[in-house]
């Protein structure tokens, strides 16, 4: 069992331990944070010393930190990995989040196992396959619709979680199923190193050579925001809510964490059947808005079905919002009438045709006032860019402005930004000795602390009471937040301020101790026994096995005919180098679906391939109309299929065979 089935779990991203602590205290049940290595964002590394230090910080509220080791692995990295898990594990880790079924035979501790979003789990048989072969959570492709979530709910075990995307950057390929940027340069995705070849301006032309689109970023997806379908996904069968970000800074985290954790906590107000996976609760110090950070437009993406404008067709940067209107261009300043507070710093930027054009706000001061055509007051504000006015192309009076740093905000997001304790209920009481102060926590875990002291009854009976429950209530430098404070002694006793401080002290840090004593770690799920037959019979290179280990699972369950990975550089003509469900024909009102029925249009539009263009790159599109997928299809460079399979440890050739040789006599 990973969580329990009334529990929600938000799950939130860490670039640094310093971001996963406050990941915690803005409501975060988890962290997943990267290792030193074999993690799929190649550049968010963290020793496993300093791992150690943010699991003691989680587990004093039962939050859990979860590890990705979610990479393809060389042979040559098979014994590195199995190293690192060992010190993972011995650093407290809760769980390990990998793709690499090549982990599944090696010498493992008892550490709980997740399958990554790289193991491209969109059916029932994947996901049941997954969780009958040893996997606690299994993370859904962000693709899938509430239907066919509720559909692998039905068919995993009940002690299988079910982990969702709900936030963040969107991939356009299938998760584990995107190998352009291996085949252009050598950086594989699947190995942490994607270029990110879905963010770059594309032509889009048909089977006539005509053009669709030009120079539009056509494979770049806006940004996932599930805000309004939290309710559907639990009912669907989610119980982790993962938001994407390991790149993203400090300020991201605390935002959409906080976001999230407040969305979350009025559901469980609403739903007594439900529970917080982890203790405490979180209170903000700040509004959190989702449109304050970095983001490409926002989109459910296909969970209530597919939607034309899911695309960042415009471009991949941070538009911002809207602000206002440029109403007047000086020598060296512009000014523009917002309903909106500006300040020295705030990052601005207008469209000039399909171009974002960004300027810093050096100075912002408001010089005046108007109405817009409704009434509504607004500002006048006059900005001294920090760029020359004759280097800000196209700006002009009429212009809408959009404001994609909001500097003050941000500057608010630098300080302490959220708090989060413990209920704790205190319960003083008298021995013969002295007194005796037993605190309980919200959990359920208990401490008692004896103070030996000469008692004597207090001349001021009422004030004494009161200095007693404020003294011992008074838990501010701690996780704990005191609910009640009971006096259960035989009469009011005095006692110094300083002793009752010291009782108090020892006595959270007892209990801080006791709570770390009493998290359990939750062991690995055994495998079914025989092992699960894998839902079919042969494996292409889009099942990733680039290690004989991954190939020793997949055989032991029952697959015969095993293609090496991609990166292994054994495709050396056309292959589908990312299958996604995102389709252009779709996005252009060309897809025979949409056709059907049409009068005078019925039957004329067909799937036929297209071409996608950027730079010197050209690749074909083939569409599979029964799945809904699309195909972008293109052969490795030469020089990238001629050098050697990429590890990270130096090794010799190693050559893969489509089926197990013969054993030598």
């Amino acid at each position: 069992m990973s969580l329990l089935p009334h529990q929600l779990e938000l799950l939130a991203p860490a670039k640094t331990v310093e971001i996963g602590r406050e990941a915690i205290l803005h409501g975060a049940d988890a962290v997943y944070i990267g290792g030193p290595s074999f993690g799929a964002r190649h550049n968010a590394c963290n020793e496993v010393s300093e791992i150690a230090g943010l699991v003691r910080f989680a587990h004093r509220y039962h939050a859990r930190i979860f590890v990705t080791l979610n990479t393809i692995l060389h042979d040559a990295e098979l014994e590195p990995a199995r190293q690192l898990v060992h010190l993972l594990y011995d650093a407290g880790v809760d769980a390990l989040i990998v793709q690499d079924m090549g982990l599944m035979e090696l010498d493992l501790p008892p550490i709980q196992l997740h399958a990554s979003t790289q193991c491209d789990i969109r059916t029932p048989d994947k996901a049941r396959f997954l969780a009958e072969s040893g996997f606690s959570q299994i993370v859904l492709a962000r693709e899938l619709t509430l239907d066919k979530i509720r559909a692998v709910r039905a068919a995993v075990p009940a002690d299988t979680t079910l982990e969702f995307f709900i936030h963040g950057a969107l991939c356009v390929a299938y998760s584990g199923q995107c190998y352009i940027s291996h085949a252009d340069n050598g950086r594989s995705a699947n190995r942490g190193d994607c270029s990110q070849s879905c963010r770059l301006p594309y032509t889009l032309t048909d089977a006539q050579g005509g053009v669709v689109a030009f120079e539009k970023h056509l494979l770049s997806m806006k940004d996932n925001d599930q805000s309004a379908n939290l309710e559907a996904l639990v009912d669907a069968g989610i119980r982790s809510f993962k938001i994407e970000g390991r790149y993203k800074d400090m300020g991201y985290v605390k935002n959409i964490t906080a976001h999230y954790r407040l969305l979350l906590d009025a559901l469980l107000e609403a739903r007594p059947d439900l529970a917080r996976a982890s203790s405490g609760s979180t209170e903000i110090f700040f509004t959190p808005d989702v449109d304050k950070n970095f983001h490409r437009g926002h989109t459910d993406y296909f969970v209530t079905g597919r939607k034309a404008d899911i695309g960042a067709f415009d471009s991949p940067k941070f538009v911002g919002v809207p602000l206002g209107t440029v109403t007047r261009l000086g020598p060296d300043w512009f000014e523009l009438a917002t309903a909106e507070t500006l300040a020295n710093g705030d990052g601005l930027n207008y469209m000039k045709k399909r171009e974002v054009m960004g300027l810093l706000a050096n100075v912002a001061q408001r010089v005046g006032e108007t109405v817009d055509d409704d009434g509504a007051a607004l500002g006048v504000w006059r900005v001294w860019p920090n760029e020359p006015m004759a280097a800000l192309a196209g700006l002009k009076p009429g212009l809408g402005m959009n404001r994609n740093r909001d500097h003050a905000w941000e500057q608010a997001l630098l300080r302490q930004s959220a708090e989060r304790r413990i209920g704790v209920w205190a319960r003083l009481e008298d021995d013969a000795e002295g007194l005796v102060l037993t605190l309980t926590d919200e959990d359920g875990i208990a401490v008692t602390v004896r103070q030996p002291l000469a008692l004597e009854p207090a001349q001021h009976a009422d004030k004494m009471a009161a200095t007693l429950r404020d003294k011992l209530a008074a838990l501010g430098n701690t996780p704990f937040r005191a609910v009640d404070v009971v006096l259960a002694t035989r009469q009011t006793w005095f006692a110094p301020v300083s002793v009752l401080n010291g009782l108090r002290r020892a006595a959270a840090e007892q209990l801080e101790a006791a709570r770390l004593a009493a998290w359990q770690r939750l062991p690995r799920k055994a495998e079914t026994q025989p092992p699960a037959p894998y839902p079919e019979t042969s494996l292409s290179y889009l099942a990733n096995v680039y290690n004989e280990a991954a190939r020793a699972f997949y055989t032991r369950h029952g697959v015969q005919l095993i293609a090496a990975a991609y990166e292994a550089h054994e495709e050396a003509g056309e292959v589908s180098l990312m299958i996604t469900k995102h389709c252009l024909r779709f996005s252009y009102n060309l897809c025979p679906k949409q056709a059907k029925g049409v009068k005078g249009v019925q039957g004329q539009v067909k799937a036929e391939p297209m071409t996608l263009r950027t730079g010197n790159e050209t690749y074909t599109l083939r569409f599979d109309c029964k799945p809904c997928e699309m195909h972008v299809v293109g052969a490795m460079k030469p020089h990238i299929f001629d050098s050697p399979a990429p590890s990270s440890v130096p090794v010799s050739t190693i050559t893969f065979f489509k089926q197990r040789p013969a054993a030598a006599h």
